[in-house]
């Protein structure tokens, strides 16, 4: 096994960082999910969480969320039981995650969250504490069934919820938390309102502001 521990006098801080270190210290073969989880160096459920909802956050991408949002429901579950660790059945460990797709990982979270990170501070913590934490979980659950939905950006929008949120409960941060959860609800309710019209509406909308 390749040791992608970052060197002790130039170790990058916070989570985010260290999924860039992950990434580019991977072995070409790249990583199972089970030893990227150990990688991570932390037994918590918003790191864990936070990490595989980057490659969910990825607008227009089919396939690859759908297979991550497994795992993560199962996650989402443990968190809402009440378990202390996160625990993955060897099915969904075993899982094989390429060295491109760690690299990419690790960019897309310093491009798009890394400066939230950065932002990020104790405050509301209740939101983050234990019985917040199972709250938190169960409305997880709720956002990976939406990932799971075959349909344009059901995938992007719950992703960039968990990250959010779980970079709060990562940060203690329960105005991130409030964030997340209630982004991620909003969306939840377009798409049980408005149905895919509504959704290729919104697709409409952002490609032709794309030009």
């Amino acid at each position: 096994m390749i040791d992608v521990s970052p060197p002790d006098n130039d170790a990058p801080e916070g989570l985010v960082a260290r999924l860039v270190h992950i990434g580019e210290g991977a072995p070409e073969t790249g990583l199972t999910l089970g030893e990227f989880m150990e990688k991570l160096g932390e037994r918590a459920f918003g790191v864990i969480l936070f990490a595989l909802a980057i490659p969910v956050c990825i607008p227009f991408l089919y396939g690859i969320p759908q297979i991550i949002s497994l795992p993560m429901l199962a996650l989402a579950t443990q968190m809402a039981a009440g378990r202390h660790e996160p625990w993955l059945p060897q099915k969904f460990a075993a899982r094989q995650l390429s060295k491109s797709g760690l690299v990419r990982m690790g960019r897309i979270a310093k491009r798009w969250f890394g400066w939230i990170e950065n932002i990020a501070r104790p405050r509301l913590l209740f939101l983050s504490g234990r019985a917040g934490e199972r709250i938190v979980g169960g409305v997880f659950c709720l956002f990976c069934v939406s990932i799971l939905t075959p349909l344009p950006l059901t995938n992007s929008a719950p992703g960039v919820a968990i990250a959010v949120a779980a970079l709060g409960l990562i940060s203690r941060d329960g105005i991130l938390v409030l964030l997340g959860v209630i982004w991620g609800l909003i969306w939840i309710a377009i798409l049980v309102i408005g149905g895919p019209a509504l959704i290729y509406t919104v697709i409409d909308w952002i490609r032709g502001a794309l030009g």
